[in-house]
């Protein structure tokens, strides 16, 4: 079980919100993490070397921004909200703070990712509004192959769901999905009283290593066949995703009828997806 960072008895979050001269905006699920002690030890779980190719989405107020750039030659950074845009480009230049400004779910990361041909591996780290964790999660689905790691603070039941092992009532369609890709880990939990203004529930910070070797290529298929699985996950297989594989020319072999989508495995799911992709491709 991960542990909890806790802020330093006597110590402050960080400037008030007033005297930052921002205040928060709800339509961009913006809450600024302030304390001292949680951002230190997200940037020491990070370690940034001097060198490294590293974007961080959502800066916001550049609390871990600032950290970030102490150890590197330059950070990229993805940035919805114009006021905190211009904020960044006056505090740093141009040449250390490259940014990029527009909604991460949206915006072409192509400035970010470098020329063609660059083997840099790229590293991604952020403080993720809740409202848009889970579907930029997957959207970076895309761009796994420049990836080397992701660290990701999120609404902590949202990492409970990525990191879940089958049988747990959280292992789902995002569990199996992230897991076929990246190894997961979830490090900490970080309370409420770390964010100006504080969300009203509890946040984790989340590792993503990609896999060099991913479980399945098939990435279509493999959420064909979870939203099969799952979409009645508390019925027995053999009424759900078994006929609808049946159906398509896929034979599931070694499957139980009698297990629900919740009991498979990653593997299972994504040796799945492979026949879907094969069946199809010759079809």
């Amino acid at each position: 079980m991960s542990a909890e960072v806790r802020p330093r008895r006597g110590s402050r979050p960080g400037r008030p919100l007033s005297v930052a001269g921002h205040g928060p905006r709800k339509r961009f699920g913006q809450h600024f993490l302030a304390d001292r002690s949680v951002l230190e030890a997200i940037v020491s779980a990070i370690r940034p070397l001097r060198g490294e190719h590293v974007i961080e989405v959502g800066p916001g107020l550049a609390a871990l921004t600032g950290p970030l750039l102490d150890h590197l030659e330059r950070l990229h950074v993805v940035e919805i909200d114009r006021d905190l845009c211009a904020r960044l480009r006056r505090r740093w230049p141009a040449e250390r703070l490259i940014l990029l400004e527009g909604d991460a779910l949206s915006v072409d990361l192509a400035p970010v990712l470098g020329v063609p041909g660059q083997l840099e591996p790229i590293r991604i780290v952020g403080n993720l509004p809740y409202n848009i964790s889970t579907p930029l999660l997957v959207r970076l689905l895309q761009i796994r192959d420049r990836v080397l790691d992701q660290h990701f603070l999120l609404q902590k039941e949202v990492v409970d769901r990525v990191v879940a092992a089958p049988g747990r009532a959280d292992y789902g369609r995002l569990s199996v999905l992230l897991q076929a890709f990246y190894q997961v880990e979830k490090l900490f939990d970080v309370p409420p009283t770390a964010f100006d203004p504080p969300p009203r529930v509890d946040s984790a910070l989340l590792r993503m290593t990609v896999r060099e070797a991913p479980l399945t290529e098939a990435t279509d298929a493999l959420q064909q066949v979870l939203a099969a699985a799952f979409s009645q996950r508390r019925k027995m297989l053999r009424t759900t995703l078994l006929p609808w594989l049946e159906a398509r020319g896929v034979q599931p072999a070694g499957i139980d009828g009698t297990m629900r989508a919740e009991e498979v495995d990653v593997p299972t799911y994504c040796a799945l997806a492979d026949a879907l992709r094969s069946i199809s491709s010759i079809l």
